[in-house]
C-alpha cells in the first residue's frame, strides 16, 4: 500500500531501522536515531543496489516519488543511476591540475555531452575504480608505460581482461587529450597494444537445424519472469531485432494498423522497417 503525507510525518524511531514502503522499490528508512530517509531498491545485473533520494522533510514525499520516477526511467534505459550520479560527482569535483585524474575528468565532461550516458557511465566507472586508485595523482607527463601496465595487471589478476583492455583504451584517450592540449608529450597506452593477455571470447551457435527450433521456443513461452522480459524474449523470434533496438523500442515507432514497426538502427543510422506479424 502506498504511503500517506501522515504517515510519514508521524512515523517514530524504534529501537532498529525500520522500512515503510512506498511501490517500486522506493522506501522511507526512519532511523533510532529519529532520521528518515528516502531511498530505493533496484537491481541491476542481477545485483541489488540503493539508490539515495533524500532526507525528509526537505524532501517531500512527492518529490521522493518524482525522484524515484526519474531514477527507474533512467534504469530502463540500461543506465544505472547509481554510477551516474558517481560519474557527475567526478565530473563535478574536476580541478584543472596536470594529473591524470583531473584531465581524465576534463575528458569526461567534454565526451559526456556527445558519447551516450551508458558510455560515459561505464569510463567514469573504470577511471574511478581502476585507474585514479593507483595513478589519479601521478602528473600525467612522468606515468611510464611500465607503471600503466602494472595497473592494468591488477585488472587482469582478478579476471577481468576484457575491463583492462578497455581500460587501456581509455586511459589511450586520456593521454592524446592531454597531448593535444600541451600537457604531455606521449601516450605510454600505445606502447602496450599487444601486452595484455587477449580475453577469451565464447561463440554461441545459431540453431541450424528446424528440430531444435521447437525446444528453444517452449523454452521461451515456458518463462516465468517478469512481463517487460516475458515479451521481449517472445518477440525476439517474431522479430529478429538487435536486443538493444528491442529494449528501447518506441510506440511512437509502431503503427499496428499497418502492422509495421519502423525505426533508425543505432549502430548504423539506416532505417528499418520491420513487418508484424499476427503473433507479433
Amino acid at each position: 500500500m502506498a504511503l500517506t503525507d501522515i504517515q510519514v510525518r508521524k512515523a517514530k524511531p524504534v529501537e532498529k531501522p525500520q522500512r515503510l514502503f512506498d511501490g517500486g522499490g522506493l522506501y522511507l528508512e526512519v532511523t533510532p536515531a529519529g532520521g528518515k530517509l528516502w531511498r530505493w531498491k533496484y537491481r541491476v545485473a542481477g545485483k541489488e543496489k540503493r539508490l539515495a533520494l533524500g532526507s525528509y522533510p526537505e524532501v517531500s514525499l512527492a518529490e521522493a516519488r518524482e525522484k524515484h520516477m526519474t531514477a527507474r526511467k533512467t534504469l530502463a534505459n540500461g543506465i544505472d543511476p547509481g554510477e551516474q550520479r558517481k560519474l557527475e560527482k567526478l565530473v563535478r569535483s574536476g580541478g584543472s591540475e596536470n594529473s591524470f585524474g583531473a584531465i581524465a575528468l576534463e575528458l569526461l565532461a567534454m565526451r559526456t555531452k556527445k558519447n551516450a550516458k551508458s558510455t560515459a557511465v561505464r569510463n567514469g566507472r573504470i577511471i574511478e575504480k581502476d585507474l585514479n586508485p593507483y595513478i589519479g595523482d601521478r602528473p600525467i607527463n612522468e606515468i611510464s608505460a611500465v607503471e600503466l601496465l602494472a595497473v592494468l595487471r591488477k585488472m587482469e589478476k582478478r579476471g577481468a581482461v576484457e575491463t583492462a583492455h578497455r581500460a587501456r583504451g581509455i586511459a589511450g584517450m586520456v593521454f592524446r587529450y592531454a597531448i593535444a592540449t600541451g600537457r604531455a608529450e606521449r601516450n605510454p597506452a600505445v606502447d602496450l597494444i599487444g601486452a595484455l593477455e587477449a580475453p577469451q571470447t565464447k561463440h554461441f551457435a545459431s540453431l541450424t537445424e528446424p528440430s531444435a527450433v521447437a525446444p528453444l521456443l517452449r523454452a521461451i513461452w515456458g518463462y516465468e519472469g517478469s512481463a517487460i522480459v516475458t515479451a521481449a524474449l517472445k518477440l525476439s523470434p517474431l522479430l529478429f531485432p538487435r536486443p538493444g533496438e528491442l529494449r528501447s523500442a518506441r510506440w511512437a515507432d509502431i503503427d499496428l494498423d499497418a502492422a509495421e514497426w519502423r525505426y533508425v538502427a543505432t549502430k548504423t543510422n539506416t532505417p528499418h522497417i520491420v513487418p508484424l506479424s499476427k503473433q507479433a
